[in-house]
């Protein structure tokens, strides 16, 4: 069951970061620091070699992790260029927890 914040409001957003940031442990590293956020969501290694992901949440913890995947992600990764698209205000989370997809 989805919860709900006081104000009623979440965010969602999708993301895309290049870069090196496969195989060096960037959704592992994604994942423990959206959980810590409370961020639910996912992240995935895409075919292009960049990593994709969605994550929903209060509006100031979207644009925390937003700053994050634009500047630390893992220890070994180096971030080029991050994209984040249809970002959207949303009554609800969709889950629960924030999952690294294969």
């Amino acid at each position: 069951m989805a919860t709900s914040n006081s104000s009623g409001s979440y965010a969602s957003c999708d993301f895309e970061i290049f870069g090196t940031v496969q195989g060096v442990f960037f959704r592992k590293y994604t994942q423990q620091q959206a959980t810590k956020l409370k961020l639910v969501g996912w992240v995935k290694n895409a075919a292009s070699g960049s990593v994709q992901g969605h994550m929903e949440g209060r509006k100031e913890d979207i644009d925390k992790m937003k700053s994050w995947l634009r500047t630390t992600g893992s220890p070994k990764s180096k971030i080029t260029k991050a994209d984040f698209a249809n970002e959207k205000t949303i009554t609800e989370l969709t889950g629960k927890s924030f999952d690294v997809n294969k």
